[in-house]
């Protein structure tokens, strides 16, 4: 169902409904972080394939993390270059982490901010959510508002009217790199469009 900012904000904050929206990737299906079942109940999603977790800030991101300060500086250092952009880390989670972002393993959280100013606009206003691409699990990325109306007809689709075309919003389409930190380093678990030394410390 296409709409507008307002109702897909509304829809979001409110936590009755799935949302998607454009970002420099593939569009994202998202929910409030504590409604994160919905997505894994629409997408046919196994419980071993977390979520993660998109915001407009990096310091709304952190709040859901545990780590030392030497370690903080080395995830800030990397998110300061590379975010906004196609960069997933996936960090050490602690207790605010809702367990239906990541149902087997909450210990940990993917972490993005999109570089794309849509998305960046949906999430400055309804916070922290629980995102992944719109399709069913298996199954290639939706990439269209028509594609994902016709496959998953009860999600909030955020109108492409709203988008300014002065600005350049195609996504790439490629997906975003993924980095876990496991002990003193990155460990590459995705290549994506963010090339990332995995031993930077």
């Amino acid at each position: 169902m296409a709409v507008t900012m307002t109702t897909l904000v509304a829809g979001a904050i409110s936590g009755e409904s799935l949302i998607a929206f454009p970002t420099d990737t593939v569009p994202a299906l998202a929910s409030r972080p504590d409604c994160a079942a919905l997505i894994y109940a629409a997408k046919q999603r196994p419980p071993d394939k977390p979520l993660i977790l998109m915001a407009a800030t990096a310091v709304e991101l952190w709040a859901f993390t545990t780590g030392t300060e030497a370690e903080r500086r080395v995830w800030q250092r990397v998110a300061e270059q590379h975010w906004p952009g196609a960069l997933t880390l996936v960090l050490p989670a602690n207790d605010r982490l809702p367990p239906a972002v990541n149902p087997l393993n909450p210990t940990t959280i993917g972490l993005r901010i999109p570089n794309h100013p849509l998305a960046l606009e949906v999430l400055a206003q309804t916070g922290p959510l629980a995102t992944t691409s719109v399709n069913r699990s298996g199954d290639p990325p939706l990439e269209t508002i028509s594609e994902i109306e016709a496959q998953f007809p009860q999600v909030l689709t955020l109108l492409l009217t709203e988008l300014d075309d002065s600005v350049e919003t195609k996504p790439t389409g490629v997906p975003s790199t993924v980095a876990q930190w496991v002990g003193d380093r990155w460990q590459i678990l995705r290549q994506g469009a963010v090339m990332l030394e995995p031993q930077i410390k």
